[in-house]
């Protein structure tokens, strides 16, 4: 039996290294950040183009996942309507975004008839439920995008949940070791939690004020709601995988695993934080 003094004792109280490889997991990132902040502060419509691209890729993630148990998502209503959504939302706003919901929803269970009623429920189910997280919850972007400060309302969406993601991160590999939901995610600590929390705190008290004029008191409650949002993203995505019985929604990019997997907390938070800066600083 190994002693408090013996290496052995020790091993389970020292800091964790982070698992990834930091320099092209950092690359990687820097890289879709500048094609996000390019594409956001030139053109509206290249930025909103840049959005679809990626949900588009997510949904074919998605699809492909739910198939390996035999889960069959109607991809063609799920894909054009989702598409469709997200203009129609882009032009005509909010009402927009619910209609299209509706109808895309709709076509969903109507494509679906034909192939009879085995697994009916279980692949419409399946195909609404990827609307609906995917693209009805991306639709909330759309709207935070629409008015002429459009793209600092964005901006600050997109930083806070970096931010809780950056901040976890670190402060969880390096500091981890009170499990926030080993159930669900692992690696998921107290620590991190902590650290995310920080880090939003201060992105959100820092451009809140700067980039639209509001109160810096405002921006860390867009902070605390975004790490608690972004953090439930995350897990509700981990369950999803856990229960599909997959690591990773795909490969596509390298250490970060698919497209989907870096979208889960942004999807989460992005209606949290439309609805505070609604509230805080309404547009013109």
């Amino acid at each position: 039996m190994p002693t408090p003094e013996t290496p052995e004792a020790d091993m389970g109280k020292k800091k964790r290294a982070p698992s990834r490889n930091l320099p092209i997991a950092a690359g990687v990132g820097v890289g879709l950040g500048a094609v996000v902040l390019l594409s956001l502060y030139t053109i509206k419509e290249i930025f909103l183009g840049v959005v679809m691209v990626f949900l588009g890729v997510a949904v074919w993630e998605f699809i492909r996942a739910f198939a390996t148990r035999d889960i069959r998502i109607p991809w063609v209503p799920v894909m054009f309507g989702g598409v469709a959504m997200l203009l129609c939302t882009y032009f005509w706003g909010t009402t927009a975004l619910v209609a299209g919901f509706g109808l895309t929803t709709l076509a969903v269970l109507l494509w679906r008839l034909p192939k009879g009623q085995e697994g009916y429920v279980r692949d419409a189910t399946a195909g609404v439920f990827a609307t609906a997280y995917i693209w009805f919850l991306a639709g909330f972007v759309v709207l935070l995008l629409r008015p002429s400060d459009g793209p600092d309302r964005v901006l600050i969406f997109i930083a806070a949940t970096v931010a809780s993601d950056i901040g976890g991160f670190f402060a969880g590999s390096f500091f981890g070791n009170h499990k926030l939901a080993p159930s669900i995610s692992p690696k998921k600590t107290w620590e991190g939690f902590t650290g995310s929390a920080i880090t939003c705190m201060v992105v959100g008290g820092v451009l809140l004020p700067w980039l639209l004029h509001g109160h810096w008191w405002q921006g860390v409650i867009v902070g605390v709601a975004a790490v608690g949002s972004a953090t439930f993203g995350d897990l509700i995505e981990s369950v999803i995988k856990r229960d599909l019985g997959i690591k990773d929604m795909g490969s596509l990019l390298p250490e970060h695993g698919g497209v989907m997997d870096r979208l889960d907390s942004l999807l989460a938070t992005v209606p949290v934080v439309w609805v505070l800066l609604e509230a805080f600083v309404p547009p013109n």
